[in-house]
């Protein structure tokens, strides 16, 4: 098959003007101007998007597809007490209510033009709901626990789920790792016995660092609301937690969970020079996630240093229940007017670059960047095709720049994964979306009662 569109923004090469990208089963075989290809293989069906843009799908660098029933719901809050809020409502859903809120993620992630998902979960909902939607994803099981005892039955559960998520999916599109909690909710001995696992079975791992001034001020000082808030819900244990006197990068390079070869680091909007310079030399990928940063008053990440650091670097949406939607066109487009309200103008902070983070450098992050993330000969058939026709988004002079600062989630028409299309113009191949929008109301006035 032939796809063709006004642009086609290989990523890791100049966009052609009047491209088409030929795919063969689940791999792209060539990429060129459309008259070229369609006189070398006049025997190939053709999709002309017209005044469109062909792309690589995004790779949302970090999200949490199980909450997405909880958006909207903890809108005005700031970080610490959004959190015990969202910790409140998930006592009301259910095991199945979990299960429809991923998928719910899943179809809102295809229609938004996101192939690639890098998950954290802790039932496993996210792995199903991506398997089932034919996402590429990247699982990490969840681990927490601030009480020492408890660390050898919270590893061995662990172990048990990340081999039976495994099963859920074909391991060419599934990948299963680990995710320790925050510094606020894990005993040392979690990073490292996770740590030590991630290493010996080559598991990549994801974790949230250094995410709001809440958390930097628990493990530095010992104080914050976290401090206060979470001996409150893990009544009857003794924490035990002294004051570190060092920023959280600092505090977790001491336990070896920065060893690990496949790590990413999600968010990091409080760190130094010092911090930056611990996360480039131990290769440690970050997750830059804007929107979720700015509305829940979580801090600004130093991208600009991190991008001269060379530190890989890509964009997450996190999830609904923090920023609303998973809309990468938003992620890029606020990404980018944070960082130039904040430092001006930077020749490395352009439309270009963050389409690039979107995409192949958010693959590299996870090193999926052999499979995904651009469109070249070889690499799966992970493609979406973005209208931009509107009113507001012609004359079109700049595909990039029209992708960062006019497009949003609405205009994507076509999601591609691995050469199976899953969604085309409102519908979805592998999912109900009639009983997902029926259960997500359901899980509304659950929630809201």
């Amino acid at each position: 098959m032939l796809l063709a569109a006004r642009y086609v923004l290989p990523i890791a090469a100049p966009h052609i003007i009047d491209g088409a990208v030929l795919v063969h089963g689940d791999r792209i075989v060539e990429i060129g101007e459309l008259e070229k290809l369609k006189a070398s293989h006049p025997d190939e069906e053709i999709r002309d998007f017209g005044l469109a843009v062909l792309m690589p799908g995004f790779v949302d660098l970090h999200t949490h597809l199980e909450f997405s029933s909880m958006r909207g719901l903890v809108d005005d809050l700031p970080y610490s007490q959004w959190k015990m809020q969202l910790l409140d409502k998930e006592e009301r859903l259910d095991s199945e209510d979990w299960e429809d809120a991923a998928r719910l993620g899943a179809a809102e992630a295809l229609q938004s033009g996101i192939t690639t998902i890098a998950d954290i979960s802790d039932s496993g909902a996210s792995a199903r709901a991506a398997a089932g939607a034919g996402l590429r994803a990247v699982v990490y099981r969840e681990v927490s626990t601030m009480n020492k005892r408890e660390v050898p039955d919270v590893m061995a559960r662990a172990n048990e789920d990340i081999a039976e998520w495994r099963e859920y999916g074909d391991p060419s599109r599934l990948t299963v790792g680990i995710a320790p909690h925050a510094t606020y909710s894990c005993h040392p001995e979690v990073y490292r016995q996770a740590a030590e696992k991630a290493i010996s079975e080559d598991l990549p791992v994801s974790m949230h660092v250094a995410g709001s001034k809440d958390e930097y001020d628990f493990v530095k000082y010992g104080s914050s609301r976290l401090a206060v808030d979470y001996r409150d819900i893990y009544s009857g244990v003794d924490l035990g937690w002294l004051p570190t006197g060092v920023s959280p990068v600092r505090y977790l390079d001491q336990w070896g969970i920065f060893e690990v070869p496949n790590i990413l680091a999600v968010h990091c909007t409080q760190v130094d020079d010092a911090d930056i310079e611990i996360l480039a030399d131990r290769d440690v990928a970050i997750a830059y996630c804007p929107r979720c940063n700015a509305k829940l008053g979580m801090g600004v990440a130093p991208l600009g240093s991190f991008l001269q650091r060379g530190l890989r670097v890509g964009i997450g949406t996190d999830s609904p229940a923090s920023n609303n939607t998973l809309d990468m066109f938003d992620e890029m487009r606020i990404g980018l007017l944070i960082q130039r309200s904040l430092s001006g103008y930077e020749p490395h902070l352009i439309a270009r670059q963050f389409v690039k983070m979107g995409t192949l450098d958010a693959a590299r992050a996870l090193g999926l960047d052999h499979e995904t993330g651009s469109l070249e000969p070889g690499k799966q058939a992970d493609i979406i095709a973005v209208d931009i026709s509107h009113s507001h988004q012609i004359p079109t002079l700049y595909p990039y720049s029209t992708l960062v600062h006019t497009a949003n989630q609405e205009n994507v028409v076509f999601t591609m994964v691995a050469g199976q299309v899953l969604y085309d113009s409102g519908r979805w191949s592998l999912l109900d979306i009639d009983r997902i929008q029926a259960r997500a109301e359901e899980m509304r006035v659950k929630l809201r009662t």
